[in-house]
């Protein structure tokens, strides 16, 4: 075998492995038949959200189960931080007003990031003020934080965040979170884009 032969067969090689490479790269499936990882698992789902099982403003004990069938619009506030909140849930339900009767298939709802100054009766107080539609939700401090780990929110902030009557640091809501009739997570909108911007989106997410 001549040198000039054993050069294109090296270079043959070297082709084949980087286009092998490449493969694996781009292709999941590919990548996890040659190279299994046991401990993680690609289901294809954002996880976020979960069960939950809070107290609501009228004191009824509520779970995520009693909102299948409806996609819940999930707002994460305090109304110890009334502009904020009441702003960003303005955005929420005048996209909503937008829909007519499709808005009917979701359900706005209130989950406080301050459970030690939100109680049933004071979230009934800023939802009667506020829109009737909207269900406000809370419950012990262990049960709030847990329902912000499932949905990855980070409640306590600094700086410009606002303050509770208990002192604690309650960062403003940014974000609606969009959760199907089955209780699985579809995406997040914000509120900075704008009530036609969330109206169009729900639009088709409902």
């Amino acid at each position: 075998m001549t040198l000039a032969h054993i050069r294109l067969a090296v270079l043959a090689l070297v082709g084949l492995a980087a286009g092998a490479l490449t493969a694996l790269a781009v292709l999941p499936h590919a990548r996890e038949r040659l190279m299994p990882n046991r401990q993680v698992k690609v289901w294809g789902q954002a996880l976020i959200g979960g069960p939950f099982s809070l107290v609501d403003h009228t004191g009824k004990r509520v779970t995520d189960a009693d909102f299948r069938g409806r996609t819940m619009l999930i707002v994460f506030g305090s109304t110890a931080s009334p502009d904020s909140t009441a702003s960003s849930l303005q955005v929420l339900m005048a996209a909503l007003d937008k829909l007519g009767a499709k808005a009917e298939r979701a359900v706005p709802i209130l989950i406080t990031v301050d459970p030690e100054h939100d109680t049933p009766a004071r979230l009934k107080r800023f939802i009667e003020r506020f829109n009737p539609r909207l269900v406000g939700l809370t419950g012990t401090t262990a049960e709030i934080d847990a329902v912000l780990s499932a949905y990855r929110v980070h409640a306590i902030g600094k700086g410009d965040a606002s303050t509770s009557a208990a002192g604690t640091a309650i960062d403003p809501p940014s974000l609606i979170y969009v959760m199907g009739p089955d209780g699985r997570y579809r995406g997040h909108l914000s509120f900075t884009a704008g009530v036609d911007v969330v109206a169009t989106s729900l639009a088709g997410m409902l």
